[in-house]
């Protein structure tokens, strides 16, 4: 259990650009095949590179968890068929959706998940069928794109500091796991972009500092590693 620091394509904000769970890690194809090595020894899980709808975001455009895989109605037919060839998932693409940016309107562990609640009911019923767990509509910090403003992982939720004490309570019930506040990358309060992780590693933004290091390793309860993986 570990927690590294790292860049991609020159930017701190690496929660954009992927999305990891227990079980696969999905990262965009442009990724150095430097950076995906250090991921594959930090995560030791199975890999996928594909982009969505040709964009890089990966993280911004996918939620997920061990169980299945949100898509947005703009991936292609080839990146799908990729991501398709991890087996053993559920996947939903949301063609009746206009909305493509999942990973910042759903936060999601293997436990339950809390969704934007400007998602129509038919939505929430397509995570919930697909991830496999329960979806309730909430708000972090007053705020509706909640993936984009915590990271949850099966030990650990780390949100906003911002957060108010109704909407954690809701957090810590819908994905049974204590939730903690904290920042990333210097003080961004916008916690998916700048960190990934799941029960045994998390990865941050390279500016995070030695607090919030300290801080995100207490709440995903992972150590805190030495590893800087820049690849500027």
């Amino acid at each position: 259990m570990a927690l590294f620091l790292l860049d991609t394509f020159g930017s701190a904000s690496i929660g954009v650009f992927m999305r990891v769970t227990e079980k696969f890690l999905i990262v965009p194809n442009q990724l150095p095949e430097s950076t995906v090595k250090k991921l594959e020894k930090w995560f030791g899980i199975k890999i996928v590179r594909t982009n969505i709808g040709g964009s890089v975001l990966v993280g911004s455009l996918i939620c997920a968890n061990s169980n299945g895989i949100i898509l947005p109605h703009s991936v292609w037919d080839e990146e799908l068929a990729t991501i398709k060839a991890l087996g053993d998932v559920n996947i939903t693409v949301m063609e009746g959706s206009k909305k493509t940016a999942f990973g910042n309107l759903v936060l999601a562990n293997d436990r339950g998940a809390v969704a934007d609640p400007r998602l129509k009911r038919e939505e929430i019923k397509a995570i919930a069928d697909t991830l496999g767990v329960e979806v309730v509509q909430g708000e972090i910090a007053g705020l509706p794109y909640v993936g984009s403003l915590a990271v949850a992982t099966n030990k650990g939720v780390l949100a906003h500091p911002l957060i108010k004490p109704e909407e954690e309570k809701l957090l810590g019930d819908i994905l049974k796991a204590p939730v903690s506040v904290g920042t990333v990358n210097c003080g961004i309060p916008y916690i998916g972009t700048g960190l990934i992780g799941n029960s045994r590693v998390a990865v941050a933004g390279s500016l995070t500092t030695g607090p919030e290091i300290f801080i995100i390793s207490q709440a995903l309860k992972v150590a805190g590693g030495d590893e800087r993986g820049q690849d500027l």
